[in-house]
């Protein structure tokens, strides 16, 4: 825990430097929350919640043993490669911001951003979220991996394993045919990849 606040300190430092500067005619009071509707919320200004929320995201996805969740990925991540600019909602996963990690095995590759790309074994992604509700109300959201797997060992999911911990981080018990492979699948021609949205792409 001591190596993961650490990491989340030091980490802090960047992810404010990706999104700068306060934005024009939001608050944001001491628990994240704002004075308009999620909706209506910019990817700007969600950047700003997002600040709000990063510690907290953090330290509560390294609270508690991860079991079948690897927690080096739980606790390193913020060391890898961002390649989001700023938190987005693509209108996937349940309607959450994300914000995505590669590491370096696969950031070179994930940051074509392209058709065609095979991810190298041992690519893990990690993805943020929270959400923001139509009154303004800013929640935790889980933490979303995914880890790319020799060919063969995970045929039913494209050779992608893919591990959740929630907010309280506590491991998610999840389907993850139904709620992981099932929606990916559809990305066939970027290995299953759903992009960050084009806006925000980390080059």
């Amino acid at each position: 825990m001591k190596l993961a606040s650490l990491l989340s300190a030091a980490a802090f430092a960047v992810l404010a430097s990706v999104g700068s500067a306060s934005s024009a005619g939001l608050t944001i009071d001491e628990n994240c929350n704002v004075n308009k509707p999620g909706d209506e919320v910019s990817y700007r200004e969600a950047h700003d919640v997002y600040l709000c929320l990063e510690r907290k995201m953090f330290d509560g996805y390294n609270t508690g043993p991860k079991r079948w969740v690897n927690p080096n990925h739980v606790g390193q991540y913020r060391t890898w490669d961002p390649v989001s600019t700023l938190p987005a909602n693509p209108g996937v996963h349940s309607n959450r911001f994300l914000f995505s990690y590669v590491n370096q095995i696969g950031s070179a590759t994930y940051k074509q951003y392209a058709e065609g790309v095979s991810m190298p074994v041992g690519t893990v992604i990690a993805k943020e979220s929270f959400t923001i509700t139509s009154k303004g109300k800013a929640k935790k959201g889980p933490l979303f991996f995914m880890e790319k797997v020799a060919p063969g060992t995970s045929p039913k999911t494209n050779d992608w394993f893919y591990t959740m911990v929630n907010a309280n981080g506590k491991p998610a018990v999840i389907n993850v045919f139904k709620a992981c492979n099932e929606c990916h699948s559809g990305f066939e021609d970027t290995d299953f990849l759903g992009y960050p949205v084009e806006e925000v792409r980390r080059k």
